[in-house]
């Protein structure tokens, strides 16, 4: 088997890894049978048992579950020169979750087979790491961490550096590279239990979490509707994001008033609980809609809806359902494809729609929406570490424990950086990484363990923040150059920016006063939001 693109190598050819065109929000992961032993075929047959073991894994983990995008799954690989391997990628989407679900699942699956090395990874690279920033050894970054992280019966093991080169820059590490460590000098792998628990954190909510993820809420939607979600509530997610995602296109087969030609017309509607993501129901949720053409009549027949909320929540399913299945993109996607098959055996009369009695019997669960709602009190109460049951006339504070530590994690981290000398670029980029994206996840050391410095700590105490050094983290962010305030031999202080340099006088000016303007903007929008009071008030 050839080469498939220039840069990709195979085993025996230096094969290096899988290329790094990984999409965003995809986690991909691998599992690997190490036996000195073994043949290729015993370990083909070792790799067939666990994907038995990790389809028995979904069904009693993932029974009802929905994700987001793209479910788990493992594809048996055999590479060049007869090496396999068992790989899967999820694309988890806005569900963060989706992700460490994935995590999760494999760390089980390497509990019940030690000969299994199994490597995970996203976009960011290499993100057990930098769940795990504070406690990883200084010399490893994200320039040499790849194929460094591995999970094995149920433990985090790292490929240490080579010991004659400690003084010498570690270089990255290949996959062939990793896996003959691990096969020649397994007992010099570093297992670090402060690492481990540091990324293996927000693992300690699972399996409970699996259904934490997932809302209940009851929509008036078709009947039609109705019976394609009782036949797999799955369904609900591409829908969601159909509209989640619209655009002026997408919303052409709604609006015209003739809604003859929709597979779901607003007609013959039914009450049904209906099982969404929490993500894919905030997005429903938060999104401002116009009623189109086609739902024009149906709003003007009920103006006194009994239950409005759950009106407006179906319109939205159903239009989903609408711009999933006209939109031509979609034609060759697996639930596009199971939906048109449903819908045929309505018309050929091979299936028949639930009844009034029949619907009467399916579940009813209505969860509470709470959860959806911030208050910002609260959550500007935890970035400053006063927040919690225990602040005289306040409430519980923002969200459950676990973001709230989260929370206070993030802004000591923060801190941290901001005020640790001799903190590289690269390693600003690395703790930047830690979770950006994802700001209801949990996210903290699980034995409370962690390093304390003056910036602030697990036990919510609050993080001073300097502003001087916050400015100028922003300026070296923005490409601008330094605003570093010397003194000369009078003692009188002057922009070393701007004058430290022999150029046009004129043209240093203008910059300087450029510089200071942008900063001066951007100073008063953080403090206009909040976001340079991070610290308790001082008590002097």
């Amino acid at each position: 088997m050839g080469n498939r693109s220039g840069d990709f190598k195979w085993f025996g050819e230096g094969f290096d890894g899988f290329p790094k065109t990984l999409p965003d929000d995809c986690v991909q992961y691998a599992i690997y049978i190490i036996d000195p032993k073994a043949n290729d075929f015993t370990v083909r047959e070792q790799l067939r048992k666990v994907q038995v073991a990790a389809n028995a894994l979904c069904k009693s983990l993932l029974k009802d579950f929905i994700w987001q995008r793209e479910g788990f799954g493992l594809e048996l690989l055999q590479l060049n020169e007869g090496h396999s391997l068992l790989q899967g990628q999820t694309n988890f989407g806005d569900s963060v979750e989706d992700e460490w679900l994935v995590v999760y699942m494999l760390r089980e699956l390497s509990t019940q087979f030690p000969q299994g090395w199994i490597r995970v990874f996203d976009s960011d690279g290499e993100f057990l790491l930098i769940e795990a920033a504070d406690a990883i050894p200084k010399w490893l970054n994200p320039e040499n961490a790849e194929n460094r992280v591995w999970l094995n019966n149920g433990k985090l093991f790292i490929v240490p550096k080579v010991r004659s080169s400690e003084k010498a820059r570690v270089e990255a590490l290949g996959v062939d590279d990793a896996l003959t460590f691990i096969q020649d000098r397994a007992s010099d792998l570093l297992h670090s239990p402060l690492i481990e628990s540091e990324a293996f954190y927000r693992l300690q909510k699972y399996p409970d979490q699996i259904h934490a993820s997932l809302h209940h809420a009851v929509v008036t939607i078709p009947r039609k509707l109705a019976y394609i979600l009782h036949h797999n509530a799955a369904y609900v997610s591409p829908a969601v994001e159909s509209f989640y995602l619209r655009d002026p296109i997408a919303l052409r087969p709604l609006q015209s008033r003739d809604y003859s030609n929709l597979s779901f017309p607003p007609e013959d509607l039914v009450a049904v609980s209906v099982r969404f993501t929490k993500v894919s129901y905030a997005q429903l949720k938060g999104q401002t809609f116009q009623v189109p053409p086609a739902w024009a009549a149906y709003t003007a027949r009920e103006p006194e809806l009994r239950d409005r909320a759950a009106s407006e929540t179906g319109m939205k399913v159903t239009c989903g359902f609408e711009m999933l299945l006209s939109d031509p993109q979609n034609v060759d996607k697996k639930p596009v494809r199971e939906i048109r098959l449903l819908l045929e055996d309505l018309e050929k009369g091979e299936d028949q729609l639930p009844s009034n009695d029949e619907i009467s019997r399916w579940s009813s669960t209505r969860d509470d929406e709470s959860w959806l709602d911030i208050n910002f009190e609260d959550f500007d109460r935890e970035l400053s570490g006063r927040g919690g049951p225990d602040s005289p006339g306040k409430t519980a504070g923002f969200g459950d424990r676990m973001a709230q530590e989260n929370l206070r994690k993030i802004v000591a981290r923060f801190g941290k950086l901001l005020h640790e000398e001799g903190g590289s670029a690269e390693e600003a980029e690395f703790l930047d990484d830690m979770d950006n994206d994802d700001e209801s996840d949990d996210s903290s050391t699980a034995d409370g363990t962690a390093s304390e410095s003056s910036t602030g700590g697990r036990g919510g105490d609050g993080v001073e923040f300097d502003e001087d050094h916050f400015a100028s983290m922003m300026r070296e962010m923005m490409g601008l150059p330094p605003s570093t305030v010397v003194e000369d031999a009078s003692g009188i202080g002057f922009k070393a920016g701007s004058q430290a340099v022999v150029r046009d006088e004129n043209a240093a000016v203008d910059e300087e006063k450029e510089i200071r303007k942008v900063m001066e903007d951007m100073e008063a929008e953080l403090k206009q939001a909040g976001a340079l009071s991070l610290g308790p008030p001082s008590t002097n």
